[in-house]
């Protein structure tokens, strides 16, 4: 690539230049044009969220974001239909996603013939996966997972893996079991992120309890150490109606109960839910990806992938919040855009969600069938507006 030199600019200032822009290039930071080095005033490479014109409402009222963060859509890596034994038959979707000796995992809801169990697949480079059927089975009958283990969260401690997943006794009728409150937290333990997994049925994380905004909803959610303490940003909500927010649980031992905050992070108004966290270092920003959950025509489903920021992991500002991904950017999924997972590769940020293809939205319980797992990428550092 062929460049004039500015009016004073050192030669060494200009391999510098093309050194950093190459680096750029390589690791797919993206298009922006490098006008200087690292350092010497030039524009920050990332992605910086914006203020939006056109912010959208929702029929109830219910809070829209007045930021964007734009990340850009990679389309589909998983498609269902593709699990041995026709686990993921009727659609994959609520993914966990994280790295582990220099591979790439992922847990995501397999909806099959027993019902929505959760499934392994597995990767080298994020975009092409390897689908190796259900890690869970269905608990027996009178189990607190009795209909669905599903949406299984992991997290390293030395060298036992923990996976906090959800359990339900009670789903829709065949063929689709969707599953229905309560949503609980269960437990499992293994000596590999593969697994095999183990159900510590004696072990009970927390549980929805009556009359608190967790009181049909307290199921899993990003698990962070904070400290002594371990923090899990866990997903809550009521009935009648429903209303869905997030919360905090702690615990110092991963293998016992937890406590939970009185109080949820955000506002139950918000109608948000499932984590997936990122820490901006340098900044000492977090980062919490959620699903929102918007109404349109009567039916309420998940229509975009929102995120909160805050220097205080244990609280968070609801105002401070940005659209990442909905139909205006994705390419393939002009209604449904469910629950993020976000893995840092380098300098970027990959966001894993699951959509649907249609151009027609399902009604009823037929919006959370079909879907299949898509891949979009954030250019970091995030930019604070």
């Amino acid at each position: 690539m062929k460049r004039e030199a500015r009016a004073g600019t050192s030669c060494r200032t200009i391999r510098r230049m093309e050194a950093w822009a190459m680096a750029c290039w390589v690791l797919g930071v993206g298009s922006a044009v490098v006008a200087a080095g690292p350092g010497e005033g030039g524009e920050k490479l990332g992605t910086r969220i914006t203020e939006t014109k056109d912010s959208g409402s929702y029929p109830d009222g219910r809070p829209s974001a007045r930021y964007r963060l734009e990340a850009v859509d990679a389309g589909r890596v998983l498609q269902h239909g593709s699990g041995p034994g026709g686990s993921d038959a009727l659609g994959a979707r609520d993914v966990w996603v994280w790295q582990s000796g220099g591979r790439y995992f992922m847990h995501y809801d397999g909806a099959g013939p027993q019902g929505w169990l959760a499934c392994l697949a597995t990767s080298s480079d994020l975009t092409h996966w390897v689908t190796h059927g259900p890690v869970l089975g269905l608990g027996k009958a009178g189990d607190p997972d009795s209909a669905s283990a599903s949406y299984g969260v992991t997290f390293r401690d030395g060298r036992t893996w923990h996976m906090f997943y959800l359990g339900t006794p009670h789903v829709t009728p065949a063929p689709d079991y969707v599953p229905a409150f309560p949503y609980q937290t269960l437990k499992a333990h293994g000596r590999s992120p593969k697994g095999p997994w183990t159900k510590q049925q004696d072990v009970v994380p927390f549980r929805p309890v009556a009359g608190t905004y967790y009181s049909v909803t307290a199921s899993p959610g990003h698990v962070i150490r904070d400290g002594r303490e371990f923090l899990m940003f866990f997903s809550a909500s009521t009935d009648g109606p429903i209303l869905r927010t997030l919360g905090i649980a702690r615990t110092r031992d991963l293998g016992g109960s937890w406590s939970l905050e009185p109080e949820p992070i955000l506002p139950a108004t918000e109608q948000v839910e499932n984590t997936s966290l990122h820490h901006d270092v340098a900044t000492g920003t977090w980062f919490l990806f959620t699903n929102h959950v918007g109404l349109e025509d009567g039916l309420e489903y998940t229509d975009a992938i929102w995120v909160y920021w805050s220097r205080d992991l244990r609280h968070w500002d609801a105002r401070n919040k940005a659209v990442v991904l909905d139909r205006r950017n994705c390419s393939w999924s002009k209604r449904i855009i469910g629950l993020p997972s976000v893995v840092r590769v380098g300098k970027r940020l990959a966001v894993f969600y699951d959509g649907f293809e249609g151009s027609v939205m399902p009604s009823g319980v037929k919006s959370h069938m079909n879907r299949d797992v898509g891949l979009a990428w954030i250019d970091l550092p995030i930019r604070l507006p």
